[in-house]
């Protein structure tokens, strides 16, 4: 048994594909596709699902060949990888895919791009990528246009929608998040999300843009603007990083955020960051540490906890600064895991108290680094941060 994908697109069939189709002895496609390309005396079946294709190419005899009729690119987010795993060894003819159409479309490059092939019920995760940085969305019902849109306001972002992408009724539509929520899209559109659709990204080495920052993370203090003194330290920031678990497809929020240091290295490590401040001029300097790291952080101006009450439920909080009302408003939004760093030992029971009152399964750890100074008079001597006590709280696997 011989299996070929060959992909199948709006335009010609790719290099090789007719001497397939010729030699095939079942062909498994769409009615469009069959009628289109299937060669006369070949069994032919029509898919009405991918299950349907796997179980007649299953079928074939041993010395029988047989030939899947996809879209675009079949090993991209494609049927070669469910016909593996149904044990079925495959060849590919492959045609341009919806990530590659979409950019050529657009005269863009797209080794940058997250591309996201999301399931329905995906909605947050796929979200909280196109918050973070430049994404492209395969949409699916539940995950299209509408949806996503709704869900970025409040974010600077220009969406580009492209319905039919490649067939004869393609229509590429440029809006902002609040317009593509306020009308009906085609299903199965292609989705970009970007926060300037200008903008040229910067040269890439791995597909879908580096995976975790080349300059490491806990990034010293002076990295960032801020004011003398206010600022998490790098050691604590460590730590602190450790129990947030900031990744793609993740939000975290940095609640009494300073100069936005956790929010940034979040926003470094790939999650979508919602920095809260109230301090203006703190705010001026969170938004030069997000734009001098390269990163995109939502800042909110204002006070918590009433700052929060409109923001979307994150995935893992840290409270910089703040009162114990703070501290109990955080850990009631339905976040995996909390963080609080605290400088007085005299907030510790309390907080801990909060956290599980919420649900929370409570550690706390006392972070006290002493760093070498080097001086002319002293020569080597080893110089105490100000201890800091973190207080996290994690979901319990029954909440």
């Amino acid at each position: 048994m011989a299996v070929t994908v060959i992909g199948a697109g709006f335009g010609p069939l790719p290099e090789g594909a007719e001497k397939e189709l010729a030699g095939a002895d079942l062909v498994v496609g769409t009615r469009w596709d069959l009628d289109a390309f299937a060669p006369d005396g070949a069994r032919t079946v029509e898919i009405s699902s991918l299950e349907t294709a796997l179980n007649a190419l299953s079928a074939l005899a041993g010395d029988e060949n047989g030939v899947l009729l996809a879209d675009g690119d079949p090993g991209f987010f494609g049927a070669v990888r469910r016909l593996r795993e149904r044990g079925i060894r495959c060849s590919a003819l492959p045609s341009p895919g919806a990530a590659q159409l979409m950019a050529a479309r657009l005269g863009r490059s797209w080794d940058d791009l997250a591309v996201l092939c999301p399931r329905e019920g995906d909605l947050t995760r796929v979200v909280n990528v196109c918050r973070a940085r430049s994404a492209l969305v395969l949409a699916v019902p539940g995950v299209g246009p509408s949806q996503i849109g709704a869900a970025l306001r409040g974010w600077r972002r220009t969406m580009v929608v492209a319905e039919d992408l490649g067939g004869p009724d393609e229509e590429l539509t440029t809006l902002s998040p609040a317009e593509a929520a306020n009308r009906p899209w085609r299903e199965h559109s292609v989705v970009l999300c970007t926060s300037d659709l200008d903008e040229v990204p910067p040269r890439q080495w791995i597909a879908g843009g580096q995976a975790l920052p080349e300059d490491g993370w806990a990034l010293p203090e002076e990295s960032f603007a801020h004011r003398e003194g206010v600022v998490t330290g790098s050691e604590v920031r460590a730590v602190a990083l450790s129990k947030l678990a900031p990744r793609a497809g993740a939000l975290v929020w940095d609640v009494g955020a300073g100069c936005g240091s956790v929010a940034v290295e979040c926003a470094r490590l790939g999650a979508a960051a919602i920095a809260v401040e109230s301090d203006e001029s703190q705010v001026v300097r969170m938004v030069t540490n997000a734009t001098g790291h390269g990163v995109d952080v939502r800042v909110e101006e204002g006070r918590a906890p009433a700052a929060l009450r409109s923001l979307p439920r994150p995935d893992s909080v840290f409270v910089g600064g703040g009162g114990s009302d703070v501290v109990t408003a955080c850990a009631h939004v339905g976040a995996e895991r909390v963080v609080v760093a605290l400088p007085a030992l005299e907030r510790v029971a309390a907080t801990r108290d909060s956290l599980r009152h919420a649900g929370y399964e409570v550690s706390a750890v006392q972070v006290s680094a002493n760093r070498l100074v080097e001086s002319e008079d002293e020569g080597s001597r080893l110089a105490a941060a100000d201890p800091v006590v973190l207080v996290s709280g994690v979901r319990g696997q029954a909440s």
